[in-house]
């Protein structure tokens, strides 16, 4: 029998490295830095949540929830002053296409094949509670196959994201406290990974005294009890974003997970090289 907890795991890693590498992309940071926006700050937000900045940074905030929220205001107000969600969607879309195609062309073709199957898969996933999800599924390209694919995916992938964030949420984390979990998990030093989310000392001491109260965490530290806690989270979200690599299949999902990691590595090289080793860690 299929195990789909792991091949939901696998697609989930080869899926963070298909679409990752384009929210620190020199030619989309450049051109979005063209709007007028000093050295592109906020590309990285207002690109990943793309049309659902329309509903103002305040619902932005809520859905990205471990991420400081003067940052994600601060992002929107530099937008805001200068270009467009419009703007956004198509500088990001635009760099999606000419990336793949000079970083990773020995897939294009095969992955653009995907398009439709990848959206029908994208399209079987529930929407409630979802808002990241939500606000991508209307954005489709069906001229442009092989950016098709690639916002299938990113579909597949936030809908992950946003259950991950609603099983944390339902264990009773906070976003600094999941944070320093993570961090712990994926053996990042110093607290890099709240911190580089925005967490400051007292945000980090208030997570701190609290996972220490559940028995997770010991003089300022994540215990064995922490990082088996947050093994069992990522379990669980294995388990429950499987469905949609149910619906496309075993042969399919095994399929596309052989193609992108046949480039895994050049794309987490490239952000390697545009942002430095720490970023993007659900793709290392």
């Amino acid at each position: 029998m299929t195990d789909w907890r792991d091949l939901s795991r696998r697609a989930a890693f080869s899926s963070h490295r298909l679409i990752g590498w384009i929210y620190w992309d020199p030619n989309g940071i450049e051109q979005y830095t063209a709007l007028g926006i000093p050295n592109g700050f906020g590309y990285y937000v207002t690109t990943r949540a793309g049309q659902l900045g329309d509903a103002g940074a305040d619902v932005v905030i809520a859905a990205y929830y471990s991420i400081h929220p003067d940052f994600i205001r601060a992002s929107y107000e530099q937008l805001g002053a200068c270009g467009t969600i419009e703007d956004v969607v198509r500088i990001r879309d635009a760099a999606v296409l000419r990336g793949l195609k000079e970083y990773a062309p020995s897939i294009c073709d095969e992955l653009s094949s995907m398009s439709e199957q990848l959206w029908a898969a994208a399209d079987s996933l529930p929407i409630s509670g979802r808002a990241l999800y939500a606000a991508q599924l209307p954005h489709r390209r069906p001229d442009e196959p092989l950016l098709n694919a690639w916002l299938a995916v990113n579909c597949i992938r936030e809908w992950r994201g946003d259950t991950h964030w609603a099983i944390q949420i339902a264990d009773g984390l906070s976003g600094a406290e999941s944070g320093v979990l993570d961090g712990a998990w994926r053996g990042y030093d110093d607290d890099w990974l709240p911190r580089s989310r925005g967490a400051d000392d007292v945000l980090l001491e208030k997570a701190y005294s609290k996972l220490e109260q559940r028995g997770l965490a010991q003089d300022g530290k994540v215990n064995d009890e922490g990082i088996a806690h947050r093994i069992m989270l990522e379990e669980k979200l294995d388990e429950a974003a499987a469905l949609a690599w149910q619906y496309l299949g075993e042969e399919r999902s095994a399929r596309f997970v052989e193609l992108v990691d046949s480039v895994g590595d050049v794309l987490i090289g490239r952000i390697d090289e545009t942002a430095g080793k720490k970023w993007m860690p659900a793709a290392r």
